[in-house]
């Protein structure tokens, strides 16, 4: 069984739009930089994410994207569906052609078992997500570390500024 990093990081990106979307949208560029996911990737992601209507997206100056409903209507299968990832415990894709063909000996129980992990990740919706704790620690440790690159990049910038500006005169 294995979730790819198309399902995982399409779990994680919504949850950072989740958590910091409170009314403004959120530009993929913040949560590839919070997250460490190329924004090429996520620009994938959310054009399926979108599809699915999951997220809306918000044009021009200060757009990006917002989630499509409340938290407690978007759940962790629906996000991992919506990215064409299938959660499959069997060796056949599902196929049941195992062996030879035929189904093999194990075939319905990972199948029954593929069909109870995506039963689990129906009944966990983002809410619930956001609420924990620890999802709750480990985001405000990211946001610190972002506010500290981009103090990191003004002060870079003034620098910057300050050695052109000596240089000319």
């Amino acid at each position: 069984m294995r979730l790819t990093t198309k399902g995982r990081y399409a779990v994680t990106a919504m949850l950072d739009l989740a958590i910091h979307s409170h009314c403004d949208p959120i530009s993929l560029a913040e949560i590839s930089k919070r997250q460490e996911i190329s924004l090429s990737y996520l620009e994938q992601l959310f054009s399926k994410l979108r599809q699915a209507e999951l997220v809306v997206s918000v044009r021009g100056p200060g757009g990006g994207y917002k989630l499509s409903r409340s938290l407690d209507d978007i759940f962790v299968a629906q996000i991992v569906d919506a990215v064409n990832e299938s959660i499959d415990a069997t060796s056949c894709q599902g196929k049941g052609n195992c062996q030879h063909g035929e189904v093999c000996l194990t075939h319905h129980l990972w199948s029954d078992l593929s069909d109870q992990i995506h039963h689990f990740l129906s009944g966990i919706s983002l809410e619930k997500l956001v609420d924990r704790g620890d999802v709750k620690s480990i985001s405000q440790r990211q946001n610190n570390v972002a506010l500290e690159d981009v103090d990191h990049e003004d002060l870079n910038q003034s620098d910057l500024r300050v050695i052109q500006t000596s240089h000319t005169a």
